[in-house]
């Protein structure tokens, strides 16, 4: 996908990767770009910094993600790109109440089911759309101290799968953005979660726009701005217990390292 002329809905674009891919998409000369965010006047920041448009929405509300699809559709035009980037950090444990629980799914899987709920229909009456759903490298592997966000993570990247496979003869196509750590607001507390994810190092938002750009271009389902991720679901899938037992002595070199 090339996304000169393109018509682009970012969510979570207050900062962070969703404003970097805003940023980027501009650049890359798109028609034009919508920053939408809880923060509605973070998204309004980054449009006047960008010369965008600004719409506020909770993405875990499916009123609120379908206004901002029929008001797109509405007042700007057709959406070629949805980029479904809008979520939250670890989160809670085992111990934690359902309702936090809850919330992580709301964010994390259920916002990428209601965008594909409301703009797949329309995309199929005019040949085609692309989805760009943003995961996590937990996702694909998991997250050390991250109950919850490793259970979203991987829910999302199963229904992108389903989205692609399901409608790939139909002109829809799906990239699943699986980044490690990046350096927003979700990772600027060192815990043991944001240590895992930082193994291969931090990478700025910047950089990963770059990424999402090649990949958008390549159509790739995933896209592994840290490419060291490859590897390891290499590692995972060709023997299971023995990644679970590494992931169980990092899990501990790190509680080690905090309480020392």
């Amino acid at each position: 996908m090339e996304l000169a002329d393109k018509i682009i809905v970012v969510t979570g674009a207050a900062g962070g990767i969703g404003k970097a891919l805003a940023a980027r998409f501009l650049a890359e000369g798109a028609k034009q770009v919508v920053s939408v965010d809880l923060d509605e006047a973070g998204a309004r920041a980054t449009a006047d910094e960008l010369g965008c448009i600004a719409m506020g929405a909770d993405v875990s509300k499916e009123d609120d993600v379908a206004r901002v699809i029929e008001r797109t559709e509405d007042e700007v035009g057709p959406i070629d790109l949805f980029c479904s980037n809008a979520g939250i950090g670890a989160g809670p444990e085992l111990a934690s109440p359902n309702v936090e629980w809850q919330a992580s799914f709301d964010v994390n899987v259920m916002a990428h089911v209601y965008a594909a709920r409301h703009l797949v229909p329309r995309m199929l009456e005019r040949g085609g759309g692309y989805f760009l759903n943003t995961a996590s490298a937990a996702g694909l592997l998991s997250q050390i101290g991250g109950a919850a966000y490793a259970m979203s993570k991987h829910a999302a990247v199963g229904f992108g799968e389903w989205l692609a496979l399901t409608y790939a003869d139909r002109g829809i196509k799906v990239s699943m953005l699986c980044p490690q750590a990046v350096r927003t607001a979700m990772t600027a507390q060192a815990t043991a979660s944001t240590q895992a994810a930082s193994v291969d190092g931090m990478m700025e938002p910047e950089t990963l726009a770059e990424s999402v750009v090649e990949g958008l271009r390549q159509e790739s389902f995933l896209i592994l701005p840290h490419p060291e991720v490859l590897e390891y679901m290499r590692r995972k899938t060709g023997d299971y217990d023995r990644w679970i037992r590494g992931m169980n002595r990092l899990q501990q070199r790190l509680l080690a390292a905090a309480q020392s």
